[in-house]
């Protein structure tokens, strides 16, 4: 369900592209007045941003839980993606024109809970649930849009886990299990951009 009007949607995709631009240019630009935009992109919202380089994923980064303003988080999620995902390199100026970015706005996390995986891949819904896995020091989210390319709810669940360092058919009582949904939206990075 879409809580965000095109016209709000266009600006947060300007955010990131003038944060990413700041980030990869090395310039001195200042993150937004959140005051200066309307309410909901003032509400706290968790996001995260992806880019993309073809079929390529080249960055992607963000928050699990809300603690700033919507236009911030975009603002940092963006940045982080481009220069901060530890798997990729930094963007570089020549690659922004191939690059398509894509904000993704979390709903609250939601916890699961289950005594077993058979209980969890028995409540998670393909295509509708992003996962978020804890365990001690382990961390691992995947967003709805992987069920893009994990299709198998099995196939899921051991590619979330084998990227918390944990092992296929492992199961503990202390792991934690959170849902939740995406409202998506993205563009090519060089169309239409307004910032400079």
């Amino acid at each position: 369900m879409s809580t965000l009007s095109d016209g709000m949607r266009a600006t947060l995709i300007d955010v990131a592209r003038f944060s990413i631009l700041s980030a990869v240019h090395a310039s001195d630009s200042r993150a937004p007045e959140a005051a200066a935009y309307p309410q909901p992109l003032r509400a706290e919202r968790a996001t995260f941003v992806s880019l993309q380089a073809g079929e390529d994923l080249r960055g992607c980064c963000g928050t699990l839980e809300p603690h700033r303003p919507l236009v911030l988080d975009v603002w940092q999620s963006a940045r982080a993606a481009a220069c901060e995902d530890k798997r990729f390199s930094p963007v570089q100026p020549r690659e922004l024109d191939d690059l398509e970015l894509e904000i993704s706005v979390l709903t609250p996390l939601t916890p699961l809970v289950v005594s077993s995986q058979r209980e969890l891949l028995a409540a998670l819904r393909p295509g509708v649930d992003g996962l978020y896995l804890c365990l001690g020091s382990r961390r691992a989210t995947f967003l709805p849009k992987v069920w893009e390319s994990l299709q198998e709810p099995e196939q899921f669940l051991t590619q979330l886990k084998n990227k918390a360092g944990l092992e296929e058919h492992f199961w503990s009582s202390d792991m934690q299990w959170f849902r939740y949904g995406t409202e998506r939206f993205g563009a090519l990075f060089a169309t239409e951009a307004t910032c400079h």
